[in-house]
């Protein structure tokens, strides 16, 4: 150094550029060096979607996790997604890291369909308000309670009756199960049931989203390119769908709104009207139109599909195999004989509630948890996933995993049952999902299933058609979303 200037030798000056090069190297990959979950290698715009069934996404993630591990990365078009597989690691995420998996998904098609209102596909401030508000009034209009027991045993007889018009004969159980569970959601969101052959309720029911079966192979493609999905026929058969839904939920808020009594509330579409009467003169109320109309459709939604269809497989699972329909029925004839089932006998029926359980471990209805999302960035069994990654909880690896199940694939009632035949819980059962996101409505559907299960049981021995032999009767499951028996039919033959 001379007079203060620097000078570089030849050899300095290439060491300091080389370190140079190598700390803006680091710089620009940086997110390369964090350690992600591993995955397939995506091809350029459409990700892993050659890799993945679209009509059934969850036995190609199931294959996946069996070859990179319990936690991977997968792409849907550009859009990386983690996917979290097994027991052990779905309990971690939901709920040892309840607050960091805690954020809902919102993917562009939720995003466009909804704008952020209801329950099921929001976040913030809008979602904890709706989220409180809900539990709060399901529970005051019956959810946990004696009274909801006597909704349900009103409309089990009306189901019943509908059951008993086909004298025996091979029927499609579907229908008359959907109904029969929506107007068990109809009286909590209503304060009324509809009957079976109300035209406008038949189109309510058959225009939930998961009984529409164009949606799920559309949604995936509008999610990973929606520039392209806009431009397709069905993607407007979509909207025209849900609009049509929403327009049927406004008429019939509308017609609540019109004989509203403040003094009286009939269901939750008054609380919520009386509360937006309430909250009138404040700024910014996050108890609004939208947030009313798109909270409906989310509770008939969630109250109507998953209910009806376990239903629907419990009856085909007990048709399939009649010696474990029998034993439920002794057991019935022998702690409550003639009189109609009450949830309290669920304690003093240990077989009958192991196999419940069991059918809603088999049928795996709901096999991919709705789509969450990372709420900040997070370190997870050693990998880092970024704030607002798109992560799945499979939980068909959940219901189906070896390291809690003696017999995973089959149907065994012995899973949920001790030595002694007493009924054991099973941590592993995770059919309503986990954490800050689980079911909002699973007590309710815990009690609507014993009491369906087991009156229908009561009245009716289920048996396939004639001349088609138990073993005859077809368990694969159909559907993208929500996993539905096969189109069947079956024989309900009184028992009294």
């Amino acid at each position: 150094m001379e007079g203060g200037v620097f000078f570089l030798t030849p050899v300095t000056g290439v060491l300091l550029g080389a370190v140079l090069v190598f700390v803006l190297y680091l710089l620009s990959s940086a997110p390369r060096l964090r350690k992600e979950p591993p995955g397939p290698r995506p091809l350029p715009l459409i990700g892993n979607l050659l890799q993945l069934d679209l009509k059934r996404p969850y036995l190609s993630l199931y294959e996946l996790s069996k070859k990179y591990g319990s936690v991977f990365t997968v792409h849907f078009g550009r859009r990386k997604v983690v996917v979290l597989a097994g027991y052990e690691t779905v309990k971690e995420a939901l709920i040892n890291h309840a607050v960091e998996f805690g954020d809902r998904d919102i993917s562009p098609v939720l995003r466009d369909l909804y704008q952020g209102h209801g329950i099921m596909f929001a976040n913030g401030d809008s979602w904890k308000e709706m989220r409180r508000f809900t539990i709060a009034n399901l529970q005051d209009f019956g959810m946990g309670k004696k009274k909801i027991e006597e909704k349900i045993m009103e409309e089990i007889h009306y189901l019943m009756e509908a059951f008993e018009k086909h004298g025996g004969e091979p029927f499609d159980t579907k229908l008359p199960l959907i109904y029969s569970v929506s107007n068990i959601t109809s009286s909590i969101l209503y304060g009324s049931r509809f009957e079976y052959t109300d035209p406008l309720f038949q189109e309510m029911v058959c225009r939930s989203p998961r009984n529409t079966k164009i949606w799920y192979p559309i949604i995936q493609i509008y999610n990973a390119f929606p520039w392209l999905a806009r431009r397709m026929q069905a993607w407007s058969a979509v909207v025209k769908n849900v609009e049509m839904n929403k327009d049927r939920m406004k008429r019939l808020i509308r017609d609540l709104q019109d004989t509203l009594n403040t003094q009286e509330r009939r269901g939750f579409v008054d609380s919520f009207l009386i509360r937006q009467l309430e909250e009138s003169e404040k700024q910014s109320s996050l108890f609004h139109e939208e947030n009313l109309v798109t909270s409906v459709m989310n509770l008939f939604a969630a109250g109507t599909d998953t209910m009806a269809t376990t239903l629907c497989w419990a009856l085909l699972i007990m048709a399939k195999y009649p010696q474990i329909q029998l034993h439920v029925q002794q057991e019935l004839s022998q702690v409550i004989g003639d009189r109609w089932p009450r949830g309290e006998d669920r304690k003093s029926l240990p077989y009958t509630n192991a196999v419940i359980h069991e059918i809603q471990r088999v049928a795996n209805v709901d096999p991919i948890s709705i789509p969450h999302a990372t709420s900040c960035d997070v370190t997870f069994q050693g990998f880092s996933i970024r704030k607002g990654t798109r992560v799945i909880p499979l939980l068909m690896s959940v219901l189906r995993d070896d390291s809690q199940w003696e017999s995973p694939h089959s149907f065994n009632p012995n899973h949920f049952l001790d030595d002694q035949g007493h009924f054991i819980r099973r941590d592993a059962f995770m059919p309503f999902s986990a954490g800050r996101r689980a079911c909002l409505g699973e007590s309710l559907a815990r009690i609507e299933l014993f009491l369906f299960f087991t009156s229908l049981l009561q009245k009716f021995s289920f048996s396939p058609p004639p001349g088609v032999a138990e073993s005859q009767l077809d368990l694969t499951p159909v559907g993208g979303d929500a996993l539905h028996p096969t189109p069947h039919r079956l024989c309900a033959v009184s028992r009294v």
